[in-house]
């Protein structure tokens, strides 16, 4: 049981550490002269092609009798899949304007939107270490995100895109948890990049068809590709049975760290102590929201509140 768990708990943190590796990745891509269109096409291009092999060569199981993966299955599949690519395209027009450490934080306010969409869709209102994460949540984003520091300028520009990053990938965990759960894990995967990689081309058709750079495959689609939507789908689809969703989600908010420390290394991005108590509190807030509820905790708060 032990060794399960630490397999797992690895599969997990490498699946992380790796999408906290694409903001970097992106934003040196972005200094090799490519755009967003090029940046985003070849990944889920490339990504749905491996994933495409790695399907036909898979061991095929035993499929359950009770369901099959019809059309309409596969359709909701792909009209999900179309979250992801947004969350990628805002994400990578969010990487344009601000740091990959403020971008990647943005990007985790998923987890307090996460818990306001269960509200609206289950009408029941979340519990009380629930609503104490989110609190945590927004303060340690306004403190990663310096927005009470005077001198440091916000662009706006990026901080929306961030936003609408979130929003996406709000609806691509809830999808990713919720829809067409008989598929096997790896084709659900296949169907959801290829919903991206449709809206990315509806979207870039017509810079496609005239500026676009195919020398982005060669240079960085491969390394965007394996990290950002062949590892993770592969090594979560292994892990996550293995130690469950709630430890699961905890050892994957790594991602955070990780992204703020390849930017710090690789792109130079400068990150104050006040930045990293802001990840600190929103590591702090994931584990919470995780894990059983901490009656020491809950009982200092609730007179508080009462």
């Amino acid at each position: 049981m032990k060794n399960k768990a630490l397999k797992g708990s690895i599969f997990i943190a490498v699946g992380a550490s790796s999408y906290g590796m694409l903001g970097t990745f992106v934003k040196m891509a972005y200094h090799d002269g490519f755009s967003t269109a090029e940046v985003t096409l070849s990944q889920f291009g490339l990504g749905f092609v491996g994933l495409f092999i790695l399907t036909v060569f898979r061991k095929q199981g035993v499929v359950p009798a009770t369901k099959t993966s019809g059309i309409k299955s596969i359709f909701k599949l792909i009209v999900a899949g179309t979250s992801l690519g947004l969350t990628s395209i805002f994400y990578y027009l969010a990487v344009q304007y601000i740091t990959v450490s403020v971008g990647i934080v943005l990007l985790m306010q998923t987890v307090w939107m996460g818990v306001i969409l269960e509200m609206i869709l289950h009408k029941k209102a979340p519990g009380l270490r629930k609503m104490v994460s989110v609190f945590i949540i927004l303060a340690g984003t306004v403190l990663a995100t310096s927005l009470l520091t005077r001198s440091v300028n916000i662009n706006w520009s990026g901080f929306g895109w961030g936003m609408m990053a979130a929003l996406s990938y709000t609806a691509t965990m809830y999808s990713s948890n919720h829809l067409e759960l008989h598929f096997p894990p790896l084709k659900r995967s296949l169907y959801m990049i290829l919903g991206g990689l449709i809206i990315i081309c509806l979207i870039f058709h017509s810079f496609i068809n005239q500026n676009f750079s195919y020398r982005i495959f060669l240079n960085w689609g491969l390394l965007l590709s394996l990290f950002g939507t062949i590892l993770p789908p592969l090594l979560f689809t292994r892990g996550m049975p293995l130690i469950g969703m709630g430890l699961g989600a905890i050892i994957a908010s790594v991602e955070i760290p990780v992204s703020v420390l390849m930017a710090h290394i690789l792109l130079k991005e400068p990150v104050s102590f006040r930045q990293w108590v802001g990840v600190i509190l929103i590591l702090f807030a994931v584990v919470l929201m995780n894990t059983k509820q901490p009656k020491w905790l809950m009982n200092k708060i609730q007179p508080m509140i009462s």
